[in-house]
């Protein structure tokens, strides 16, 4: 994916979803060795200790301060050298709509460094601190889930800024369905150079040469929600710039209206 490519996580903000699953802070001793591959997304924010991560023969190493992003099915080994290591660990689940395994279409699993992310990680840690102390009092647990997103953002805008990429996958897409985002790469190229007409499936199926049914089916399967969905957000989003910037009115611009319309202006559903 290339990086102006990110953009489209800011497009669908809306449509995010973040679950935490567990998390924990264990500790391990000099002879500690672990062959694993998550289920599903996971950060280790180093506290103490040097970890080796090796993945395809490549060997990592993390200090504490940094964070290591694991993408779900690579699999990888964790060692420890004498002095052994202690981390928090996070498995969560970050998605749109009905994908969860969104980011995957993106180069971000690997070691992001102490000196990119200090804040948010020192922000999360704090935050796990605070919700284990304080396991019942009403927030720790909401508080906890912000701070998690906000680490997840600084490590996207990080990789759309060209500051981090990762290395862990070597840009490969992990995702088990071969449906991913670079595929529609084009369609989303298109949307943006057409809000203000009539859009047709049948159109935005010839631009990735795919047949209009099964174009809807692989549009939702790689990004979670309905073309019809991505191009009402898109032109929602527009309409609210606009607003915001002061350009237009609601009441005295024309081209606002027919880009704030709504579902009936796409043809051939």
């Amino acid at each position: 994916m290339k990086r102006t490519d990110m953009g489209i996580l800011n497009e669908l903000s809306e449509f995010i979803t973040l679950r935490m699953k567990s998390f924990w802070e264990p500790v391990h001793d000099g002879n500690w060795i672990e062959h694993k591959a998550h289920i599903d997304y996971d950060l280790w924010f180093i506290q103490s200790g040097t970890t080796k991560i090796t993945v395809d023969g490549i060997e990592h190493t993390a200090t504490p301060g940094d964070v290591v992003f694991f993408y779900p099915g690579v699999p990888y080994m964790a060692a420890t050298i004498e002095e052994g290591c202690r981390f928090i660990y996070i498995h969560f689940d970050f998605g749109i709509g009905e994908q969860q395994r969104i980011l995957s279409d993106f180069n971000l699993s690997g070691i992001i460094p102490k000196g990119l992310i200090r804040e948010e990680a020192t922000l999360f840690g704090k935050s796990f601190l605070q919700s284990n102390q304080l396991n019942n009092m009403p927030g720790n647990r909401l508080y906890l889930k912000a701070c998690l997103t906000a680490v997840i953002a600084k490590i996207i805008e990080l990789h759309g800024q060209g500051r981090y990429i990762g290395t862990f996958t070597n840009g490969r897409i992990t995702r088990k369905s071969e449906k991913n985002l670079d595929v529609l790469q084009p369609v989303f190229t298109y949307i943006n150079a057409h809000l203000h007409q009539s859009i047709k499936m049948n159109e935005l199926a010839a631009l990735v040469g795919i047949s209009e049914k099964y174009f809807i089916a692989y549009f939702k399967k790689a990004l979670g929600i309905t073309p019809v969905q991505y191009i009402y957000q898109i032109k929602m989003n527009r309409a609210r710039d606009y607003l915001y910037e002061k350009k237009y009115t609601v009441s005295t611009n024309r081209r606002l209206s027919r880009l704030s319309r709504s579902i009936h202006v796409f043809q051939g559903i």
